[in-house]
C-alpha cells in the first residue's frame, strides 16, 4: 500500500491547520505521527480516510485519489480507530466488534465474521469481556474494544488516533508491540498518532514529525528524534541515549518563548473546540 500526499491543505473556517503537507507512506510497516497539540495530526488522518475534505492538495492511495473511492470501498481499504468514541450503545462487546465486519459481511458470512471477532478479542487479551455490555466498560477496556473493532475490519491500512491514551504503561507497550507485529503478520500499513515519544521510537519503523501544520521531518526514529528536533518542535531540552538501536529521550527542561526562534506554539481547534 502506498499513500501519496501532495501539497495537502486544510483549514477550519479561517484557521489554517495543514499547510502544504507532502509525504509518501509506503507499507507494510508501522508508522507513528508525532507532534505537539494543535499541529494537525488528527486532521491529517481524517483527510486520508475521507472524514474531512482537504481545501487543497491531493491524497492518493495506490495511485487512486481518495475522492474517487466510494465510501464502501474505502471501508474495505482503511480502518480507523478514533481517539475516543461517543458510542454508548448497550450492545455486547462481541456485537460492538462485529460492527467492524460490516464492509465484508454477507448473509452467509456470520459464522466466519464471528471467528474473526473472537480471534481479535483473544489477541488483545479481552476475550473475557466478550459478553459484557460495551457501555459498562472502563476507559481502558473501552479503548481496547474500539481497537478490536478496527482490527476486525481487516483493512489494508489501519489509522489509529492515540490508541494507547487510556491504557496503563504495560498495556501501552503491549499494544504498540502488537501493532508492529500486526503490520508484518497481516501485511498492512499501520499509522498511529502518538504522544509518547519513547514508545513511538522503540516500536515504529518510521516517524512522521509534524510542526505548525507541516512536515518537520520523516524517517527512521534515530533520524527524526534528536535533541535538535525536540527543541525546535516541542520546545524542550533533552538528552537522547541509545536503547538497543532506538533513541530514548530523557527530558531535561522546557524552553521559554524567549529562547525559541519561532515564538509560542499555535494551538488549533476544530468547530467543537477540540485540539487537533
Amino acid at each position: 500500500m502506498i499513500i501519496d500526499i501532495q501539497g495537502l491543505k486544510f483549514a477550519y473556517t479561517s484557521v489554517p491547520v495543514l499547510n502544504e503537507v507532502t509525504v509518501t507512506i509506503e507499507g507494510p510497516k508501522f508508522v507513528s505521527i508525532l507532534g505537539p497539540n494543535g499541529v494537525g495530526k488528527s486532521t491529517l488522518i481524517h483527510c486520508i480516510n475521507k472524514i474531512l475534505q482537504p481545501t487543497g492538495g491531493t491524497v492518493m492511495i495506490d495511485g487512486e485519489s481518495v475522492t474517487d473511492i466510494t465510501v464502501k470501498e474505502m471501508a474495505k481499504i482503511v480502518g480507523y480507530v478514533p481517539y475516543s468514541a461517543n458510542d454508548s450503545f448497550p450492545l455486547s462487546v462481541v456485537d460492538t466488534v462485529l460492527m467492524g465486519r460490516h464492509p465484508h459481511s454477507t448473509r452467509k458470512s456470520l459464522d466466519s465474521d464471528l471467528d474473526v471477532v473472537y480471534e481479535v478479542l483473544d489477541k488483545l487479551g479481552i476475550l473475557d469481556l466478550a459478553m459484557r455490555p460495551f457501555n459498562e466498560l472502563s476507559a481502558g477496556q473501552h479503548q481496547k474494544v474500539m481497537l478490536a473493532r478496527g482490527l476486525a475490519q481487516e483493512p489494508r491500512i489501519l489509522l489509529l488516533d492515540e490508541p494507547t491514551s487510556n491504557l496503563d504503561v504495560r498495556h501501552q507497550l503491549d499494544v504498540a508491540k502488537m501493532l508492529k507485529a500486526l503490520s508484518r503478520e497481516k501485511d498492512i500499513l499501520v499509522i498511529m498518532i502518538c504522544h509518547d515519544i519513547n514508545i513511538a521510537a522503540k516500536y515504529s519503523d518510521e516517524i512522521i514529525l509534524l510542526s505548525r501544520g507541516t512536515i518537520y521531518s520523516t524517517g527512521v526514529p534515530k533520524e527524526v528524534i534528536t535533541e535538535k528536533s525536540l527543541r525546535e518542535v516541542y520546545g524542550v531540552k533533552s538528552v537522547i541515549i541509545d536503547d538497543d538501536g532506538s533513541p530514548h529521550v530523557i527530558l531535561k527542561d522546557s524552553i521559554s518563548e524567549a529562547e525559541t526562534e519561532e515564538g509560542p506554539v499555535r494551538i488549533a481547534v476544530d468547530r467543537e473546540g477540540q485540539i487537533i
